[in-house]
């Protein structure tokens, strides 16, 4: 098994703990379980340990207070009961961990939460002054407004680890690791270790969450990559084996940390922008964008998708649909199809000198596809 010795040493840890972890088979919360995790989590804040957790739950705290059969299907009954559950969720973990003599911070967030930059500094401002008072934040996704039904609060795990430059991210569920194949068929093996992306070729990866959860075993891969690709490790493992994990033992799913991480920037634009539309490129200029790693001028734009202001973040794409890069627009939507295949130079004369800039600046943009459109 690979040492752990970055996990062993971990002094900021974000820690991530599914629904299925927390709820009953009936799909309502499970208040011992809630307590044996906060009692493993006190245990490594005593040791000195700053922790981050990012909980579900809060839909399985409302099913019994509405009166649900369980977890409900529609997103607007979901919603409801995260409504009515987030408080009761809130106050069991502070109860719990007020009993070892720890105070909890509750922060509410969506990955969406994370694609504005003032939204994104100010999280991260709260985040680094609340564990500076010596306090667990519990930051959950905000399940009464998010619209995506699966997996969010794994990426949110991995987008909070970069956001506090965390030393090790742990997702915790009801299955003990990955493996190659369904845990439940015979035959499959456990993966202890992923040194990088390329190990999970071939792999098939399915699932879409447990009856009482909502994030499979495929939304806790890709949290894992965005996290490694940002230099934390990632342990994946059951709830059960919460204590032996943080302890560095040599529990469940290593992913290790890229040993050429991506900047902040870079991961912001990949991973937490939410995009709002789309620029179609053609060939010269989606060879300039990926391999000269240029910026995009409105020359080679032939199509503008969507409806965003300037400085929202948009895919750019070649004539096939493939995403290649994303970037900052310099100009609202609305502004772009009369500059379509025209040069900055033109535009300036015609339109003034504002209009000399470059749509998207080499700067506010991420290449996605190295070797499209070559």
């Amino acid at each position: 098994m690979v040492m752990r010795e970055q996990i062993i040493t971990a002094a900021r840890v974000v820690v991530k703990v599914g629904s299925s972890s927390l709820a009953t088979p009936a799909g309502e919360l499970d208040v011992r379980r809630l307590r044996e995790l906060a009692d493993v989590l006190a245990d490594r804040v005593a040791l000195g340990q700053q922790v981050v957790l990012v909980t579900s739950g809060a839909v399985a705290a409302g099913i019994g207070p509405l009166g649900l059969p369980g977890r409900p299907r529609a997103l607007a009954t979901q919603q409801a009961a995260a409504s009515v559950g987030q408080g009761l969720l809130l106050a069991h973990y502070t109860e719990a961990f007020r009993n070892r003599g720890i105070t909890v911070g509750q922060v509410l967030l969506t990955s969406g939460d994370l694609t504005r930059r003032a939204h994104y500094s100010n999280a991260r401002n709260t985040l680094e002054c609340l564990l500076s008072f010596d306090v667990v934040p519990i930051v959950n996704e905000n399940d009464t407004v998010a619209t995506h039904r699966h997996g969010d609060n794994d990426r949110l795990a991995a987008l909070v680890g970069h956001l506090i430059k965390a030393d090790a991210v742990f997702l915790f569920s009801d299955i003990d690791a990955l493996y190659d194949g369904p845990p439940d068929l015979p035959g499959s093996r456990t993966i202890e270790h992923v040194a990088n992306a390329e190990d999970l070729e071939g792999l098939v990866i399915g699932g879409v969450g447990s009856s009482v959860g909502s994030g499979g075993m495929a939304t806790k891969v890709n949290a894992a990559i965005i996290a490694t690709q940002g230099g934390i490790p990632v342990v994946l493992t059951s709830s059960e084996l919460a204590a032996e994990a943080l302890r560095g033992e040599a529990v469940g799913t290593l992913f290790s940390p890229s040993d050429r991480p991506l900047s902040a920037r870079y991961l912001w634009l990949a991973h937490a922008a939410g995009v709002e539309g789309a620029l179609v490129l053609d060939d010269g200029a989606v060879a300039a964008v990926v391999q000269r790693r240029k910026s995009l001028l409105p020359a080679g734009i032939v199509e503008v998708r969507g409806d965003f202001t300037s400085g929202r973040p948009v895919d750019l794409v070649d004539r096939r649909g493939r995403v290649v890069a994303r970037g900052l627009s310099a100009y609202d939507a609305a502004e772009l199809p009369a500059m379509l295949g025209r040069s900055t130079r033109e535009l300036a004369a015609e339109l003034g000198p504002e209009f000399e800039r470059e749509v998207v600046h080499a700067d506010d943009l991420v290449v996605l596809a190295p070797g499209s459109g070559a």
